[in-house]
């Protein structure tokens, strides 16, 4: 596997990524000369929720228009 120092691969992040994604390579980067990253191609699918984390999570209402001037109660 390449490897790339992490001040290098702070300045050539992006187009390492490219990189990357095109050529299906694994490149690890280090630090101080130790390895503390693997940069590789993302193989997993897209999230079928656009609430990442929380696919049961739904909106109710408009979530755009302003709310009305109501009195707030805190739960206890």
């Amino acid at each position: 596997m390449p490897t790339i120092q992490a001040s290098e691969f702070k300045a050539k992040c992006l187009a390492l990524m490219d990189e990357v994604a095109s050529k299906g390579e694994i490149w690890v980067v280090t630090k101080n000369g130790r390895p503390i990253a693997e940069l590789h191609p993302y193989r997993g699918g897209r999230s079928t929720s656009p609430f990442g984390l929380h696919p049961k999570l739904e909106i109710s209402g408009d979530i755009v228009e302003p709310l009305d001037e109501v009195e707030w109660k805190a739960l206890a």
